[in-house]
Protein backbone atom coordinates (compact mmCIF):
# COMPACT_ATOMS: atom_id res chain seq x y z
CA UNK A 1 0.00 0.00 0.00
CA UNK A 2 1.01 3.51 -0.91
CA UNK A 3 0.49 6.78 0.50
CA UNK A 4 -1.98 7.70 -1.91
CA UNK A 5 -4.07 4.34 -1.36
CA UNK A 6 -3.40 5.20 2.87
CA UNK A 7 -5.51 8.50 2.35
CA UNK A 8 -8.04 7.33 0.62
CA UNK A 9 -8.60 4.39 3.46
CA UNK A 10 -8.46 7.26 5.88
CA UNK A 11 -11.09 9.18 3.71
CA UNK A 12 -13.62 6.62 3.54
CA UNK A 13 -13.18 5.61 6.78
CA UNK A 14 -13.24 8.82 8.05
CA UNK A 15 -16.10 10.05 6.38
CA UNK A 16 -13.79 13.34 5.45
CA UNK A 17 -12.28 14.37 2.11
CA UNK A 18 -9.23 13.48 0.74
CA UNK A 19 -7.66 16.67 0.92
CA UNK A 20 -8.09 16.62 4.84
CA UNK A 21 -6.89 12.87 5.20
CA UNK A 22 -3.82 13.92 2.97
CA UNK A 23 -3.32 16.85 6.24
CA UNK A 24 -4.43 14.30 8.87
CA UNK A 25 -1.71 11.65 7.43
CA UNK A 26 1.17 14.29 6.67
CA UNK A 27 0.69 15.87 10.51
CA UNK A 28 0.77 12.30 11.88
CA UNK A 29 4.05 11.29 10.07
CA UNK A 30 5.47 14.60 10.65
CA UNK A 31 5.02 14.14 14.29
CA UNK A 32 6.63 10.91 14.16
CA UNK A 33 9.58 11.89 12.27
CA UNK A 34 10.08 15.17 14.28
CA UNK A 35 9.95 12.70 17.34
CA UNK A 36 12.51 10.20 16.00
CA UNK A 37 14.61 13.45 15.46
CA UNK A 38 14.47 14.54 18.69
CA UNK A 39 15.29 11.16 20.38
CA UNK A 40 12.07 10.34 21.42
CA UNK A 41 9.83 7.59 20.93
CA UNK A 42 6.31 7.69 19.95
CA UNK A 43 4.03 4.67 21.23
CA UNK A 44 0.83 3.67 19.51
CA UNK A 45 -0.66 1.33 21.50
CA UNK A 46 -1.54 -2.28 20.07
CA UNK A 47 -0.16 -1.39 16.79
CA UNK A 48 3.91 -0.86 17.57
CA UNK A 49 6.70 2.14 18.96
CA UNK A 50 8.85 4.11 17.00
CA UNK A 51 12.11 5.26 18.63
CA UNK A 52 16.00 6.29 17.51
CA UNK A 53 18.49 4.07 17.71
CA UNK A 54 22.16 4.23 17.26
CA UNK A 55 24.43 2.48 15.24
CA UNK A 56 28.26 2.07 16.02
CA UNK A 57 31.12 2.59 13.69
CA UNK A 58 32.04 -0.33 12.24
CA UNK A 59 34.17 -2.13 9.32
CA UNK A 60 33.03 -3.07 6.41
CA UNK A 61 33.79 -3.69 2.78
CA UNK A 62 32.95 -2.31 -0.73
CA UNK A 63 31.65 -5.20 -2.95
CA UNK A 64 32.93 -4.35 -5.79
CA UNK A 65 37.05 -4.00 -5.12
CA UNK A 66 36.70 -6.40 -1.74
CA UNK A 67 38.78 -3.56 -0.07
CA UNK A 68 37.82 -2.89 3.71
CA UNK A 69 36.16 0.67 4.29
CA UNK A 70 35.70 2.44 7.41
CA UNK A 71 31.53 2.64 7.76
CA UNK A 72 31.12 5.92 10.47
CA UNK A 73 28.40 5.71 13.24
CA UNK A 74 24.71 6.74 12.38
CA UNK A 75 21.43 6.78 13.54
CA UNK A 76 18.38 5.01 12.43
CA UNK A 77 14.89 4.64 13.22
CA UNK A 78 13.20 1.14 14.00
CA UNK A 79 9.56 0.39 14.33
CA UNK A 80 8.81 -2.92 16.71
CA UNK A 81 5.14 -4.17 16.33
CA UNK A 82 2.79 -4.27 19.31
CA UNK A 83 0.90 -7.46 20.59
CA UNK A 84 -2.12 -6.93 18.45
CA UNK A 85 -0.88 -6.18 15.16
CA UNK A 86 1.84 -9.19 15.01
CA UNK A 87 -1.32 -11.36 16.35
CA UNK A 88 -3.48 -9.75 13.03
CA UNK A 89 -0.76 -10.75 10.57
CA UNK A 90 0.04 -14.35 12.64
CA UNK A 91 -3.71 -14.62 12.23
Amino acid sequence: MRKPDLVNVIADEADISKEKATLALNAILDAITGAAKNGDAVSLVGFGTFEQRSRAARTGKNPQTGETIQIKASKTVAFKPGKALKDAVNA
